[in-house]
């Protein structure tokens, strides 16, 4: 997978700037901060590939550290954020000692390991006592990912190479591994076609614990105790 996000590097961030992709960005943030209670303190961005969410969690105050296994991915982040540090490294073996952060938030990283309950462990061990994650995915459930996967087959995209979650995957993750007071939620119901998206967003805000089964992206959190 590092090899395969080393080849689409340079174009990765170019979805960001069509009109769905600034909706889905702007949704999916709203609902993995939403969620998130932390207001500052030591931050890993696991997976951070360009640094979309590395960028934010410095915005808002944290002190944030960068993880992808992709090197191309990288240099594209510590090119935006020269301020920031960003490490090449493994996910099932991560460069930290115990207790080191208060906060590991992860956005569509998932999809692409083979072992997450060995990721999970590895975030569990290296967040501090009362630190929370907040894990992001695609929803296996979700229309959306299932027109994507087809497509996959013909044209190559990150989605031949992905596995999905649904909400209840994911919080089994998190609760088998010790973290507390789990939750999920989602976002992102209508199909990337929608032209509506003013009613969408409305959507996404009314909907995004009652109908997360059904959403496009899903988040999940957990805190050690």
């Amino acid at each position: 997978m590092a090899e395969y996000f080393n080849k689409i590097a340079s174009r990765y961030d170019r979805w960001y700037e069509t009109g769905t992709g600034r909706y889905v960005d702007r949704t999916e943030k709203w609902l993995v901060f939403s969620m998130l209670r932390s207001r500052g303190g030591k931050a890993l961005d696991l997976g951070c590939g360009t640094g979309n969410y590395t960028a934010e969690l410095y915005r808002r105050g944290f002190d944030v550290v960068g993880l992808d296994a992709s090197e191309k991915m990288l240099e594209i982040a510590r090119k935006k954020l020269p301020q920031v540090s960003f490490v090449h490294g493994d996910a099932y073996q991560l460069p930290f000692p115990d207790e080191s952060f208060d906060v590991v938030l992860s956005v569509t990283m998932f999809e692409f390991i083979h072992e997450p309950e060995k990721v999970v462990s590895e975030i569990h061990r290296v967040l501090k006592p009362g630190g929370e994650v907040v894990i992001g995915t695609m929803n296996g459930n979700s229309l959306w990912f299932i027109f994507k996967r087809i497509k996959s087959l013909f044209v190559e995209t990150a989605y031949r190479y992905a596995r999905f979650y649904t909400p209840e995957e994911l919080e089994e993750l998190l609760k088998a591994s010790g973290f507390a007071g789990v939750q999920s939620a989602g976002v992102i119901f209508f199909p990337s076609f929608w032209p509506f998206l003013g009613l969408a967003e409305k959507v996404d805000r009314k909907f995004h614990r009652s109908c997360r089964k059904l959403a496009a992206f899903v988040a999940v959190r957990g805190v050690k105790m």
